[in-house]
């Protein structure tokens, strides 16, 4: 069973998300499929299916039109949701705790955004002084809601390039 990062996120989708969406690229870098991810958490699935980016610069953003649900107080992951998914942008593995240094959020909650609008900037230098991987995350944290959440790229993407697929049952 999948766990959400933002319990309070069920149900709030505004409408169903059609069958097929796809879901862009939120960083330009080089896709990490689910399994290699650098953190259990997400690398087994327990947040939903994901997968990563490892980014070639600090801008993060929206990998579909949406709404903001949620920011955390350390500035590193964002909650959207974008018809009836529930998507987590996690900027950073173990980011957590740098306590927002070297993090800048774009959004206030509750705003809605367009597909490739920036969430947030890192400071990639600062993330791996700190010893943390720059792996930006997106899980689908309501998957089991869904017939399938697939990736649909690998190798190098640009903000905006197809990601992932979700299909609804």
């Amino acid at each position: 069973m999948q766990v959400g990062l933002f319990d309070f996120l069920k149900g709030k989708g505004p409408s169903a998300a059609p069958s097929g969406d796809i879901l862009a690229a939120y960083a330009n870098g080089t896709v990490v499929p689910m399994e290699q991810i650098p953190d259990e958490v997400f690398s087994q699935g327990i947040m939903g299916v994901c997968c990563g980016i490892e980014p070639e610069d600090g801008k993060v953003c929206a990998p579909a039109d949406g709404t903001v649900s949620q920011l955390t107080d350390t500035l590193h992951a964002v909650g959207l949701t974008v018809g009836e998914m529930e998507l987590l942008v996690h900027a950073g593995v173990d980011t957590v705790e740098m306590n927002g240094d070297g993090f800048t959020n774009a959004v206030k909650e509750g705003q809605s955004v367009k597909k490739g609008d920036l969430l947030l900037t890192m400071d990639l230098g600062k993330v791996r002084a700190a010893g943390h991987p720059a792996t930006v995350i997106l899980a689908v944290t309501n998957s089991d809601d869904f017939a399938a959440v697939e990736a649909v790229a690998s190798g190098h993407v640009q903000t905006g390039d197809s990601l992932l697929r979700v299909r609804k049952a």
